[in-house]
């Protein structure tokens, strides 16, 4: 069983920085590396196995949007697999295994309009592929131990982006946002399942970014469907209005349900949005065997 980390968007605003911006927690690794840094210890400390790099809505046109030149763009990318693997090494010498997986967000998180939440965005499969290779050459170069290709909400993005992953020939686990028993998109999740079930390379199918209690049923379909690992990783329940960019609604506990995922084939369990150290530091001790 791998404990994964939780939100680095709500880790970072609790420690008072303003990610209002359309580079979001990204602009961190520009201006305050550092912060990020002390989220990646604070998650492994409370437990987790995996941190997930600060690079789920970096892209090298989005920096260039922000004013960022290309080669600091793209040093500031692989500057989040860096991040992350010194603060697990720092932490080594205590018996844990941890490791570092190299985020890879939908195209739809670089638009910063929600739309990583509906896919279909009108542009081509060709159109994906340009966009997302030059950043997974660039955090696979910067040597995480696997790829963590999430929030994918149709199976077009998906398709683009397993091609690539075969491509390179690196290992990724590749989990959707979903909403029921259907991806963002509205396609039926097991085909999705699926699709990313036939790769060499993708190690562990799952989902994230979705209420917890959209998980179980997900994880015995994504298990029956590809007979891989799964990967859950729910947000706090909370839901996101992108037009008031902000959360809304009330949350819920995922530890209690936790245990359900695993028995169901989830290896690999933990949080997004809104879930903190404090949510996975209980969580690690549900399904952790003392």
């Amino acid at each position: 069983m791998q404990i994964l980390d939780g939100g680095m968007s709500n880790a970072l605003e609790d420690r008072g920085h303003d990610l209002s911006d359309a580079l979001w927690s990204a602009r961190l690794l520009r201006d305050a590396p550092g912060e990020i840094a002390a989220v990646h210890r604070a998650y492994y400390e409370a437990g987790a196995t995996f941190a997930t790099t600060a690079s789920y809505q970096a892209s090298v046109s989005g920096f260039g949007e922000a004013g960022v030149p290309r080669d600091e763009a793209e040093r500031l990318i692989a500057s989040s697999v860096a991040i992350a693997r010194q603060v697990r090494d720092e932490l080594a010498g205590d018996g844990v295994q941890r490791f570092v997986a190299a985020s890879v967000g939908p195209y739809g998180a670089v638009l910063a309009d929600g739309s990583e939440y509906r896919g279909r965005y009108g542009v081509s499969k060709a159109f994906l592929r340009d966009f997302h290779l030059p950043r997974l050459e660039l955090l696979v170069a910067a040597g995480p131990d696997l790829l963590a290709v999430e929030t994918i909400p149709d199976l077009e993005e998906a398709e683009a982006l397993i091609e690539l992953i075969d491509e390179i020939g690196f290992p990724a686990w590749v989990s959707y946002s979903v909403a029921g028993s259907l991806t963002r998109a509205e396609q039926p999740l097991a085909d999705a399942f699926a699709l990313a079930g036939r790769s060499t390379n993708v190690v562990a199918v799952g989902v994230n970014c979705c209420a917890p209690e959209d998980v179980q049923a997900a994880v015995e379909l994504a298990a029956a469907v590809t007979g891989k690992p799964v990967v859950a990783y729910p947000n706090s329940g909370e839901g996101w209005d992108a037009g008031g960019r902000r959360w809304t609604g009330g949350s819920s506990d995922s530890a209690p349900l936790a245990s359900g995922w695993s028995a169901a084939g989830a290896e690999y369990i933990g949080g997004c949005c809104r879930v903190g150290t404090e949510d996975i530091r209980t969580l690690a001790r549900a399904i952790t065997p003392a």
